[in-house]
């Protein structure tokens, strides 16, 4: 199970690094938390999110891109596959 941690954040915002996102924390009002600024490779999130919602606000970047795993270091991959698997069952529950 995905473990929502200060760690686990790092991590799922290093893998949006490799893709070429800049992630930044700042105050506004956020339909969902995030927004993706005007195309570019930027996600803003919202500053006073606690560490589990800035993780789903992140989960919600990486499953609305189109994902290039070619760019990925070894252990971003891994990070990244193992998060897939994880997070797969869940979509497929709330569709049935």
């Amino acid at each position: 199970m995905f473990k929502y941690t200060k760690h686990s954040l790092k991590k799922l915002e290093g893998l949006l690094e490799e893709l070429g996102y800049t992630i930044r924390y700042e105050k506004g009002n956020f339909k969902s938390g995030y927004c993706i600024v005007e195309n570019r490779k930027i996600a803003v999130v919202n500053k006073f999110f606690d560490t589990e919602a800035r993780i789903n606000c992140l989960l919600d970047v990486l499953n609305s891109i189109d994902v290039d795993e070619s760019l990925f270091e070894e252990k971003t991959l891994a990070f990244y596959q193992k998060l897939q698997k994880q997070l797969e069952p869940e979509s497929e529950e709330s569709e049935n």
